[in-house]
């Protein structure tokens, strides 16, 4: 792995998240018409998820070229990978474009295959080890399905 290797997951991240929210844009108002009920994606949920996002991609970075990098990259990459296979998902599902869909598969997807061929190939990360950080990461949606379910009216 390169020295610039552990940066290409914020890349990803700023170029999605430009997507979602700067040109094209668009993704909150999408968004509230996929939904039936859009109303836990508030401006304030939408900075602190997408700065955990952009903390997480930071700390790959700070674990550089290091077997604990390798695994965090994997992790944080099938994460994103999860997140455009969703948004494509819900392109099909709305039959309209849902911004971030572009980066989601031609960025996100190609890039966490590659990951896990080249991690693999060079021995920087176990089967195992790919597979923990495949489920850690491909969890997202999961939990994200959990937060975004309808919730219960009060009375």
């Amino acid at each position: 792995m390169t020295t610039w290797w552990p940066w290409v997951p914020l890349a990803a991240a700023l170029l999605h998240l430009t997507e979602e929210f700067v040109y094209p844009g668009g993704f909150p108002a999408w968004y509230r018409r996929y939904r039936s009920d859009p109303s836990r994606i508030t401006p304030r949920f939408l900075v602190i998820i997408n700065g955990a996002l952009l903390i997480a991609c930071l700390n790959v970075v700070q674990l550089g070229s290091t077997p604990p990098g390798a695994v965090a990259w994997l992790a944080i990459v099938t994460l994103m990978c999860s997140n455009g296979i969703w948004h494509l998902w819900a392109s099909i599902r709305s039959r309209s474009y849902s911004p971030g869909l572009f980066t989601g598969i031609a960025i996100y997807a190609p890039l966490a295959a590659y990951g896990y061929i080249h991690f693999l190939r060079a021995g920087l990360v176990s089967s195992l080890t790919a597979a923990v950080a495949g489920i850690v990461g491909g969890s997202y949606h999961l939990w994200s399905a959990l937060y975004h379910r309808p919730h219960p009216k009060s009375a």
